[in-house]
């Protein structure tokens, strides 16, 4: 499924009967539907533009292949008739799911035109694929749900003029030969969209003239016969109210009998209790208020595991924001709630930050932005993939009845209230207001932050008072420069050998001193730390493990237990580099004259950290209420007694 032929999205059209001054035309008739792009990119489809040379690859390989466009999903919309009739019959778990899933995307959508705008995407092209495979030989090959027709197409990689570099082309510029062998002046060596505000793709009048992954219907060697589906075929039935073959048949086959899902989560557990861990601190006189602001990295789960075990009469911690432009995705939160959920800490309030770096979202589409920095954190093994799965222990914690939903409420700018407004997930600044309200009797907050500083700084560029409401921020992060042989740590960003990720500590002793442990959470803490050092000694992709043990330095710091630490302290003037060089671009460089002056930790006793770090992990007081995802498994198929 994907790209865009001779289709003319009627997303964002204009009503028949409307004036012009009402309306204001959109992507209505673009071959492409980049919702976020269309002022600079008309042409292309979510993905195929999301790869253009990699769908080109696959087009020209000589492979038969069959393309499901925007021509067809535009002609098979989730219409109203289609949804109310789906809601009647949903006799088996994967219909209740898919039901479930297609009414929050209803209910969630930004405008009142879902039945218009939202089409059967990907399950009219896995359809359409079903009909060809199971009518191989038979009836000409004939499809029973769209029309289909041959057509000469190739995938647009770049812009006209050909051949002229301007800076734009990785395959080109900056190289004495090109990559993989490709011609100087042939299409692959055209201008290539840079970014959503391309100068260069968009035009005063009209719409942008850039076709990056566009699916072109053209003439000539380099195009390639695809068999394309052209429209969704009508219900032969014209007694039935679906009037789409497809729509009798989806919903036919998801309640199918034979095949069904066995369980959903709670028929699997007959026991299952939906319940949540509140500890009574009422009677306790509490430590500092502290937020804790994570970017969900292996390093930040040991910090908070450390955090929860340090006694309430010291640290008191109020609430957890989460940077998901840092070291994992927002989706990671999930894993927040569950370690929150084993310590019986489900009172503490959890926000999420912005997805996008500050100054780098869209000016036009804020939800979009600019991603150079994140760039640098690997996305697949050491980085982002095993972040989120927290390097597959995830599953092993027990779940928590609190997760991220998309559900919202009128109060908080939705245009309708979903079925469950009060699950909606808090945003990060939400949860500093909502903490810092006058009657909750915070006056003076302390913050730790173990990723990149986008929430803080949002807060205080938006809340006047916050700066007089924070006691003190301690800052996990940075690597001063004095000298230029004095590294830092992105590994990733060959040009810039002297930023850091956010950490300064390496070596992953801790495990020698954890393996005693008793307590369920140091147990966890014990086998996430033993995969680390086993994946860090053994893989190449994985050297840079070394760098989130580093991380617990701030809670340890923060926790006071300066007598193990011995810490090293030295007051410095120091500035941050920020000028959207990469080169340059999160630099700490010392500034006597106009620098902020700050207190910089530059040295502590390594294993006095460690040993206060786990002999806090082992203490029973404030230990886990609930040890693992396994002891709420055999909890919730036992019958209580």
């Amino acid at each position: 499924m994907g790209g865009g032929v001779q289709s003319k999205n009627s997303s964002s059209c204009c009503p028949v009967n409307s004036m012009a001054a009402e309306c204001t035309l959109t992507q209505c008739g673009n071959h492409g539907n980049l919702f976020t792009d269309d002022a600079s990119n008309p042409y292309a489809e979510y993905n195929i533009f999301s790869d253009p040379f990699a769908a080109y690859q696959v087009f020209h390989s000589g492979v038969p292949l069959t393309l499901v466009p925007l021509d067809a999903t535009n002609t098979i919309p989730i219409n109203k008739k289609f949804f109310e009739t789906f809601e009647k019959n949903q006799r088996t778990y994967e219909a209740q799911y898919v039901f479930l899933s297609l009414k929050m995307a209803r209910d969630t959508w930004f405008d009142d035109a879902f039945y218009g705008n939202y089409f059967m995407w990907d399950s009219f092209a896995a359809g359409v694929a079903v009909s060809i495979m199971r009518n191989s030989g038979k009836n000409n090959g004939e499809n029973d749900f769209a029309e289909m027709e041959y057509m000469n197409i190739t995938v647009v990689t770049s812009n006209k003029p050909y051949g002229k570099s301007n800076g734009s082309n990785p395959f080109f510029d900056k190289r004495k030969t090109s990559k993989f062998n490709l011609t100087l002046g042939g299409v692959h060596s055209g201008h290539v969209q840079m970014g959503l505000r391309d100068p260069f793709c968009i035009t005063k009048i009209g719409k942008g003239k850039c076709k990056d992954g566009y699916t072109q219907e053209i003439s000539g060697p380099d195009s390639v016969r695809v068999l394309v589906a052209t429209r969704a075929k009508p219900n032969i039935n014209i007694k039935s109210e679906l009037d789409r073959e497809f729509y009798v048949d989806f919903l036919e086959v998801l309640n199918r009998p034979q095949a069904t899902g066995r369980f959903n989560f709670s028929s699997q557990f007959p026991y299952y209790k939906e319940e949540l861990f509140k500890p009574d601190l009422s009677k306790i006189r509490h430590g500092k208020p502290v937020v804790f602001d994570m970017d969900m990295s292996a390093g930040d789960f040991l910090s908070l595991f450390y955090l929860l075990k340090v006694p309430v009469e010291k640290i008191d911690l109020k609430a957890i924001i989460v940077s998901p432009n840092g070291w994992a995705n927002a989706a990671t939160i999930d894993v927040v709630y569950d370690l929150l959920h084993m310590m019986g800490r489900d009172d503490i309030l959890v926000g999420l930050g912005d997805m996008i770096a500050l100054n780098q979202s869209d000016p036009i589409f804020p939800i979009v932005g600019d991603c150079k920095y994140i760039t640098a954190i690997p996305q697949g093994c050491g980085g982002f993939i095993d972040s989120d799965t927290l390097y597959g222990f995830a599953r092993d914690l027990p779940r928590s009845p609190r997760r991220y939903t998309t559900h919202n409420s009128m109060a908080h700018g939705a245009p309708r209230d979903t079925d469950r407004p009060e699950l909606r997930q808090p945003l990060a600044t939400e949860v500093w207001q909502n903490l810092t309200k006058s009657d909750n009797g915070v006056t003076k907050i302390t913050v730790l932050t173990n990723g990149p500083l986008t929430n803080l700084a949002k807060i205080i560029s938006s809340d006047k008072k916050s700066s007089s409401l924070i006691k003190e921020v301690y800052i996990v992060g940075g690597h001063i420069t004095s000298e230029k042989s004095d590294n830092g740590n992105t590994f990733t960003v060959p040009s810039n050998p002297y930023a850091e990720f956010n950490t300064f500590l390496d070596p992953l002793a801790a495990k020698t001193v954890l393996e005693s442990a008793k307590t369920p959470e140091a147990r966890f803490v014990e086998r996430l730390l033993a995969r680390l050092q086993t994946l860090h000694q053994n893989h190449k992709r994985y050297t840079h493990m070394d760098m989130f043990l580093g991380e617990i330095l701030g809670a340890v710091f923060l926790g006071g237990d300066h007598a193990s630490l011995k810490p090293k302290l030295r007051v410095e003037h120091i500035k941050v580099i920020a000028e959207g060089d990469e080169s340059k671009d999160g630099q700490i460089l010392i500034d006597k004259l106009r620098g902020k002056q700050i207190n910089v930790l530059e040295g502590v006793d390594s294993r006095g950290c460690y040993e206060s770090f786990a002999s806090r992990l082992d203490e029973k007081k404030q230990s886990a209420v609930i040890g693992s995802f396994e002891e709420q498994r055999k909890k919730w198929n036992t019958p209580p007694s």
